[in-house]
């Protein structure tokens, strides 16, 4: 069961509501509607959040991200359309329902960091569970324990005031954290920090994240933040999804054009991760084969190397072919003083960024191997070349050197021997207001003024 579910959402704001949702459900641009005098902030989204997912809504301002964020946790009520928390349908609830939803269910985190000035640094983070009634003791000891979380042991007894920007941001993370609820809220929660303090930020998140495992909806502009921290993005445009998906199939396969100038200038070699540019690992060798053998599949495949592994697809290491064809010439018949055993290998998780140094000083394609070294796949130098190209593939037809060994004479093909087989290591062609739970109580009480000002946005 998914941990939020939002199904064919609206936000409509001004005096003729219904009008408007009709006539955007009928395909209406919200530019075409403004003689209702009406603003869409929302329109029709639909999407499903999975338990300990970090669900990224991204988009610029007026795309309706805000709006949408203060609808999944009932602080806007939708025109049109539902939204679920673990099943429960929450625009049904009454506001008792909502505020006790908002005390022990989803807790938020916001932008400009909503700490009490006068509180100590303990008491804010501890403030979610005085709400709900937590007697001092208990609260205090969690509220110490979220801090810890998030490296801020030994500040409990300061305020607000004497802490840095980041600093405070992680009170207000610590608060939510506190709260310990399953579903975390954060709108544009970095975006008002400095660049190395945010990506310090992010990184913490996502420690925490691992540690946790909270399901996280995070409300951001910033494109390169919502790749880095999202596991899928939503992509918001005037009010409409533009796009659900991976950042990596967001990346190489943008939905229309205005995604695709989104992420135009997006360092791909910081999104693309080993597994989405790894191919096939085809040919691979028995360790109980002999160096005929060997050969052979080699010259099959038309490959000047080959690696070995286990029938359990454990990977034991790489040969060449000019080794295994001076150890036939020399009537060697065991396969494994000819092994090397100190190739590169790297994990399917890791970012193409990191993978340039070790294939350049690799004499083999890059192994990819799984937690439990299981062999997954092969990185050719050819292919990190191509994971730069806006496009994924390459139709050149001449990149066989590119995944040779370093000094290896290459592989002259049987004449009347079968094609290369794709992605084999060495092969021609290369494929490619407050921050919780409790202050949620509060912004109940916003005036009609207040609830407008966020439809512009």
């Amino acid at each position: 069961m998914p941990a939020v579910r939002a199904d064919k959402l609206y936000k409509i704001f001004g005096r003729r509501p219904a009008k408007a949702v009709e006539l955007l459900a009928d395909g209406r641009h919200r530019d075409e509607i403004r003689h209702l005098n009406v603003t869409a902030a929302v329109i029709d989204v639909s999407f499903e959040v999975e338990p300990g997912e970090i669900f990224v809504v991204m988009g610029l301002s007026g795309s309706g991200k805000s709006t949408l964020i203060r609808m999944l946790n009932g602080l806007l009520p939708p025109t049109a359309g539902t939204v679920q928390i673990d099943g429960t349908d929450i625009t049904a609830m009454p506001k008792s329902g909502l505020r006790k939803l908002r005390s022990e269910k989803i807790s938020m985190v916001f932008q400009h960091f909503a700490l009490f000035p006068h509180r100590t640094v303990l008491d804010n983070a501890a403030y979610g569970l005085e709400v709900r009634g937590v007697a001092k003791e208990e609260r205090h000891a969690k509220a110490r324990e979220a801090l810890a979380l998030v490296g801020l042991e030994g500040w409990e007894a300061k305020v607000p005031g004497q802490l840095s920007g980041g600093m405070q941001q992680r009170v207000g993370l610590a608060r939510a954290l506190a709260a310990d609820t399953d579903i975390i809220l954060m709108d544009e929660a970095f975006s008002a920090l400095d660049p190395l303090i945010r990506r310090d930020m992010q990184s913490q998140l996502l420690e925490l994240q691992a540690r946790l495992g909270k399901t996280i909806i995070f409300i951001t502009h910033d494109l390169n933040e919502a790749m880095r921290l999202g596991d899928r993005i939503c992509v918001l445009r005037d009010g409409r999804v533009a796009q659900i998906g991976t950042a990596e199939e967001i990346l190489n396969d943008p939905a229309n054009d205005y995604v695709a100038q989104f992420v135009e200038d997006v360092d791909r070699t910081r999104v693309l991760t080993a597994s989405s540019v790894m191919e096939a690992p085809i040919p691979v060798i028995d360790p109980d084969k002999g160096p005929r053998a060997a050969l052979r599949t080699m010259r099959d495949n038309q490959t000047v190397s080959a690696f070995v592994v286990r029938r359990n697809r454990q990977l034991v290491g790489a040969v060449r072919e000019d080794v295994i064809g001076a150890a036939v010439r020399d009537n060697v018949k065991e396969l494994d003083s000819l092994i090397d055993t100190g190739l590169a290998r790297v994990h399917p998780d890791t970012p193409v960024a990191d993978l340039f140094a070790q294939a350049a000083e690799s004499p083999y394609p890059l192994a990819v191997v799984d937690d439990s070294d299981r062999f997954v796949g092969v990185i050719p130098r050819v292919t990190l070349l191509a994971a730069l190209a806006p496009t994924t593939g390459s139709d050149d037809g001449g990149a066989a050197e590119s995944a040779a060994p370093e000094g290896a004479p290459p592989a002259a093909p049987p004449p009347d021997g079968p094609p290369a087989a794709e992605g084999a290591p060495g092969t021609a062609d290369a494929p490619e207001a407050a921050a919780d739970a409790a202050t949620h109580s509060a912004a109940d009480t916003a005036t009609d003024t207040d609830t407008a000002a966020e439809g512009s946005r």
